[in-house]
């Protein structure tokens, strides 16, 4: 699918990555043949009517894609709201909008379908201390057909900063629009930055609601003047100066300056698998472009002779090997280390990660150094250069999925979450930067509870509870060969089991709805891979 060449639509630029069916086909033939034990796997399972197996090994085998055909519109035009009125920035700032309570700003391109004004009066009329709305929409194409749902997350203003993943459609009290007013030096701009100040001053003012609101027509349609310089000047004020706007295809990174960057300490667990550690550690010093870090191992009795051989000749060069002997104890380890690290910015890495480009940790660093900010977690790409993680996704494939798994590394991602710096429920603690204070004061990892699994999970909800986001750096590219070091037995399953029992114990109604990730995306299914039945709407 080609998408006209219109600057709003650049969050939605995945779908032109997608191959036709027959491109499809041809790759998935290509792939069978390369790796026919893992083809053959496909098959067995579909012929033992296996279907939830057959399709998560097709996944693996052949990556994950986009099928998300959008549900038909509702019948019938979009009724006159009592106390709403539609208008575009510029009849606002007219002040030719006569009276009314609700007030929903439009461009453009977009309409309001049929309900949409009731949905948004009754979500008011709950809730007197909502100043603004915002909800989804359906892109149609030069048919009016619709071709793609635009599922929003939660209110998230780095995200909004990053990528318009709102829109110009936005529903907003009269008494707000009355007493922030439109900047109309932001055309274009004028809903994210109105959102933004609102937010700022009350951040539970503004609220998603998950149900079509609007169609987007945008095919023929002209772009808005101006849009993106707004935009970009929108991030400059956020900034204020102590930063730099970075912008590539539609996506502006906020790079934050560090006049004084502290020591980070780079905590390694391992056992043995010399191969992995030494590609590790060779990465972290040749691609990290921090200007002070110490590296601390934790080994949990090595007995290799070439293992013990390297251990001892990276004490002798500087690096810290710190003996964690007993039972693997994934938690238990990384808090002893965080307990001796000498650094103010913890960065928990797996000795199955290697690092690609040297400005991952700095990039990791600006957000996790943020007084609000809490785990901060990077893209991490497995051995066939495919997503292995773009943040952690609730209530997903049976308890917790990364986001957007076995897409292909150069993804877009949907809504452009793979390249813009967004908020998240969870990061993984195979590559995870949090400040020392930050994660001391929460008690770090649990390890009685979680001594292998879920407890970066366990901690990014924890720092949430305290007060912190947890976000996600998509410029801080690593590669993680997931559990290479691992080995599951019958005791690695049962282990596995009460862990699973006991997060759902501690975080049960958190699990069952992730405000980052849209609930009508099929939780069956790996993320944004396809939609369930759309439900009504229950506003977040």
């Amino acid at each position: 699918m080609r998408l006209p060449p219109h600057p709003g639509l650049d969050l939605l630029r995945f779908v032109e990555e997608q191959p036709g069916p027959v491109g499809r086909w041809v790759v998935r033939l290509l792939l069978a043949l390369k790796r026919p034990g893992e083809a053959w796997a496909v098959a067995r399972a579909a012929l033992a009517g296996k279907r939830v197996r057959a399709r998560d090994r097709a996944t693996i085998l052949w990556g994950a894609r986009h099928a998300l055909t959008p549900p038909p519109l509702p019948s019938g035009e979009a009724e006159a709201g009592l106390s709403l009125r539609v208008a575009t920035p510029a009849e606002i700032l007219s002040g030719g909008i006569g009276p009314s309570e609700i007030v929903v700003l439009t461009a453009s391109g977009h309409s309001l379908v049929q309900g949409a004004a009731t949905a948004l009066e009754q979500t008011f009329a709950a809730d007197p201390g909502l100043g603004a709305v915002y909800g989804d929409a359906v892109l149609l194409g030069p048919g009016g057909k619709p071709i793609l749902p635009v599922l929003r997350p939660a209110f998230d203003p780095d995200y909004l900063l990053a990528a318009d993943y709102i829109g110009p459609v936005v529903a907003f009290r009269r008494a707000v629009l009355d007493r922030f007013g439109l900047d109309p030096s932001l055309p274009g701009a004028e809903a994210a930055d109105l959102l933004l100040r609102l937010a700022a001053e009350d951040p539970t003012a503004v609220r998603h609601l998950p149900r079509r609101l609007s169609t987007w027509s945008p095919f023929g349609a002209a772009p808005p003047e101006g849009w993106a310089p707004s935009r970009r000047t929108l991030a400059e004020r956020h900034l204020a100066g102590a930063g730099h706007v970075e912008a590539a295809g539609g996506i502006l990174t906020l790079r934050r300056d560090l006049p004084a960057p502290p020591l980070a300490t780079l905590i390694i667990p391992t056992r043995d698998r010399i191969e992995l550690l030494r590609a590790c550690i060779e990465s972290l010093r040749a691609h990290t472009d921090w200007p002070a870090f110490e590296i601390i191992v934790c080994d949990n009795d090595s007995r290799q002779p070439r293992t013990l051989a390297y251990l001892q000749r990276l004490a002798g060069e500087g690096i810290r090997v710190l003996p964690c002997p007993g039972p693997f104890n994934f938690a238990a380890m990384n808090n002893r280390a965080a307990a001796e690290a000498r650094g103010a910015l913890l960065v928990f890495v797996n000795n199955d990660v290697v690092a690609r480009r040297s400005d991952w940790l700095r990039r990791m660093a600006e957000e996790a150094l943020r007084p609000e900010v809490g785990a901060v977690g990077a893209k991490l790409l497995d051995v066939r250069e495919r997503i292995q993680h773009g943040g952690i996704v609730l209530g997903t494939g049976g308890l917790v999925t990364h986001a957007h798994r076995h897409f292909p590394g150069t993804a877009t991602g949907y809504l452009a979450s793979l390249r813009a710096t967004h908020r998240v429920s969870a990061v993984t603690a195979a590559c995870l930067a949090v400040q020392a204070s930050k994660f001391r004061a929460v008690g770090g990892f649990d390890e009685a509870a979680f001594a292998v699994d879920f407890n970066d999970v366990d901690l990014c909800l924890r720092l949430e509870a305290a007060g912190y986001r947890t976000m996600m750096v998509p410029g801080a590219v690593l590669s993680h060969h997931e559990a290479a070091s691992r080995r599951w037995n019958p005791e690695a399953r049962l282990r596995h089991e009460a862990e699973v029992a006991a997060l759902r114990a501690r975080w049960g109604p958190r699990l069952e709805a992730d405000p980052w990730y849209h609930p009508d995306f099929d939780p069956r299914a790996g993320t944004y891979v396809r939609l369930r039945a759309w439900k009504g709407a229950v506003s977040r």
